[in-house]
């Protein structure tokens, strides 16, 4: 069979090594290995009772046609409802799309931004899959380089040095993929105001311990805003995410969604609003969950020799600092999986300033998580003692 011609654009996307990573774990598994898994940021909760409901009560109602390809105008008004209790933030349902999930709505806000050439300025480390949906736009990625000892985030000062006339956008994630830190508030009003257009991934809201997280709408409303229901409402198979976007680009947005992906889940949308409006004594009951795991978590890898100077207050990630043991993240990932059972994430996954590092999820149990840091600790032990 002669070898497949494959364009230039699909060849230069590069492997999500999380994904590698828990794949690889699931083949142990099928071997009859047991693995504890502190790699993948899935919630391991039940998706709540009443949001299971009103998906069945849709279905029984036979709610299973499309629906408008802005997505049902009771949820867009349920999340407009959502974005001003919370923030004080005024938001069109109109200029809401419903999407199948958030990668769509990152896709479509690129695919709508982006000419040829334009720059977008993400921070490093950063979430994996960034770099690939810009490029895929035609876009060109510059890298700031963010430091620890900052939370891994944008500070105030960082910003404007980068700006440049080919800027067309900055984009922020807090809490963040992979470090679970918050950006300040004094950094979000100082990119908004650099007139750069920003695309701020919010799909960690509501996931936050001890702190206040803040949406980039309560700075600017020249902004994308990307979130949805997969990590905060335990609802990753469901695929339901949405895209606030300014003024201006939603019929553009609309057109794409139209064309690519007509419309999101009809009886998906009709369950997110009853994850908006009942759900809300299970998801304080998930928070509190996750805020004794991720203290848990914190308390181990720092008793295992891990460095981490800023210690995270939102999502369910820690990234912890492993140069001490190998410099080489992914293969020291492979060693911990292959030899101690456990499945974490390698720091190079989310690029080159989080190499040294590791991610590990606490989007599982305290008993998986103390059982994990005993594996690990064993496995320390005697790659030093060899």
């Amino acid at each position: 069979m002669q070898d497949p011609k494959i364009s230039e654009k699909a060849s230069s996307v590069k492997p999500f090594l999380v994904m590698e990573i828990m794949e690889k774990a699931q083949e142990m598994e099928r071997r009859g290995e047991d693995i504890v898994h502190l790699e993948v940021g899935e919630p391991d909760f039940r998706t709540p009772k009443p949001i299971i409901e009103a998906a069945i009560m849709a279905l029984i109602d036979g709610k299973t046609h499309y629906t408008h390809s802005l997505g049902l105008l009771e949820l867009r008004e349920a999340i407009a409802e959502h974005y001003y209790d919370k923030y004080g933030v005024n938001v069109s349902p109109e200029n809401i799309i419903v999407t199948s999930g958030t990668s769509p709505a990152m896709s479509l806000a690129f695919c709508a931004l982006l000419s040829p050439g334009d720059e977008v300025i993400l921070t490093d480390p950063h979430y994996a899959c960034y770099p690939n949906f810009i490029r895929v736009a035609d876009g060109k990625i510059k890298y700031v380089p963010v430091r620890e000892e900052d939370a891994f985030q944008f500070t105030a000062e960082h910003v404007s040095e980068f700006i440049t006339p080919a800027t067309r956008s900055v984009v922020i994630n807090s809490p963040s993929n992979p470090a679970g830190t918050l950006i300040r508030p004094e950094a979000m009003a100082q990119i908004a105001e650099t007139g750069a257009l920003v695309i701020s991934d919010e799909i960690y809201h509501g996931l936050v311990y001890g702190e206040k997280e803040h949406t980039i709408l309560e700075f600017t409303d020249n902004a994308f805003v990307i979130n949805g229901f997969s990590k905060l409402y335990a609802m990753t198979g469901w695929r339901i995410g949405y895209l606030i976007a300014p003024r201006g680009f939603t019929r553009t947005i609309q057109n794409l969604h139209q064309n690519f992906f007509i419309a999101a889940n009809s009886f998906g949308q009709w369950a997110a609003i009853a994850a908006l409006r009942e759900s809300h004594e299970e998801i304080t009951a998930m928070i509190n969950t996750y805020d004794q795991r991720r203290k848990c978590i914190l308390e181990e890898l720092k008793a295992l020799g891990f460095s981490i100077k800023v210690e995270p207050k939102g999502a369910f990630y820690v990234l912890a600092g492993a140069s001490h043991i190998s410099r080489d993240s992914y293969k020291l990932a492979q060693e911990i999986l292959r030899q101690a059972k456990v499945a974490v994430t390698p720091g190079i996954d989310f690029g080159a300033n989080g190499e040294g590092y590791l991610r590990f999820s606490y989007a599982n149990s305290v008993d998986n998580i103390r059982e994990g840091a005993r594996r690990i600790k064993a496995f320390l032990e005697q790659r030093q003692s060899a």
